[in-house]
């Protein structure tokens, strides 16, 4: 991470859990053993994974969000400073826990995933909303935690502070954080769940219709979808040999904030975000996959074009 003036700080607040990764060959079947291949144990959460991927592309990264007192909060906390990310931010609920996931991939780079919910950590609100804000560039929520992350997002929108929301969790299009936001990306899955709509362009074009700022929808291999002057248009991303899909979204999340706060336009941010994810993709070890700035930067200067 650059300690260079001009560096951007992104402030990451939401979900924190602790993901264990399993690579196998294929899903076991019910009352049956596999062999892994291999065994990670890594930062997980949406925003949490974003603020890994701002760290290894150079940014300054914060993140913030209510965390508990139990082993895996600490491990968490850990996996983060050895990063050199900022967690002066977080929240620690006495009594509560974070959530951890068991993770299996497949071959094709698809995912099962078990999860024990963390505990006591719901409602939890920062205690100073406007200290968060005060000197960053830009802020990046996700919304598994909106009592936490509203409040950070309405101090720094009065700051005229970029709010990039990760829309990751289902939701109604009267929700107050869209309003606070600058920059709405959903995930296919909550898109789809939040409007009813099957078919994303008219999902997106739905969502559009209460939603007035930036809107986006990733789906995985297929293309990144935006609105523009009323016409939902298509972003390519890049074709891979995908091995470990986690964390990709967050990873494009992460790389679409730091470049909105370099100064990029929503298209090449996104384009920024669709090569950061593509090569964690090829990647095992989740949000630990996430490739450095001089990658990316590869990858986009390549003749391989989204």
């Amino acid at each position: 991470m650059s300690d260079h003036p001009s560096v951007p700080t992104v402030l990451c607040v939401g979900i924190a859990v602790e993901d264990f990764l399993f690579r196998v060959d294929r899903f076991p079947a019910p009352g049956t053993k596999v062999q892994a291949e291999a065994l990670a144990a890594t930062i997980g959460g949406c925003a949490a994974n974003a603020s890994v991927a701002v760290a290894n592309l150079g940014g300054r990264s914060r993140f913030a969000g209510p965390v508990g007192t139990d082993d895996a909060s600490q491990r968490f906390l850990n996996g983060l400073a050895r990063l050199g990310i900022d967690t002066s931010g977080c929240l620690r609920v006495q009594g509560g826990s974070i959530s951890v996931s068991g993770i299996f991939i497949d071959r094709d780079g698809e995912k099962m995933v078990a999860t024990r919910r963390g505990e006591k950590l719901v409602g939890a609100a920062p205690a100073d909303p406007e200290g968060l804000v005060r000197d960053i560039s830009i802020l990046l929520a996700d919304n598994r935690f909106p009592e936490f992350v509203e409040p950070i997002c309405k101090a720094a929108r009065d700051r005229t502070i970029p709010v990039v929301l990760d829309a990751d969790r289902a939701t109604q299009l009267d929700d107050p954080l869209f309003s606070l936001s600058t920059h709405v990306i959903f995930s296919a899955e909550a898109l789809r769940a939040t409007t009813g709509i099957a078919e994303l362009p008219t999902a997106l074009r739905c969502a559009a219709s209460a939603i007035e700022v930036f809107l986006a929808v990733t789906n995985g291999p297929d293309d990144v979808l935006w609105m523009e002057a009323g016409a939902v248009r298509r972003l390519p991303v890049f074709t891979v040999n995908a091995i470990d899909t986690l964390g990709a979204g967050d990873a494009f999340h992460g790389a679409f904030a730091l470049a909105i706060a370099e100064g990029r336009q929503p298209t090449a941010a996104m384009r920024f975000g669709a090569a950061t994810a593509a090569i964690k993709c090829t990647r095992f070890g989740g949000i630990s996959g996430t490739p450095r700035r001089d990658e990316v930067e590869a990858l986009l200067a390549s003749k391989i074009q989204p």
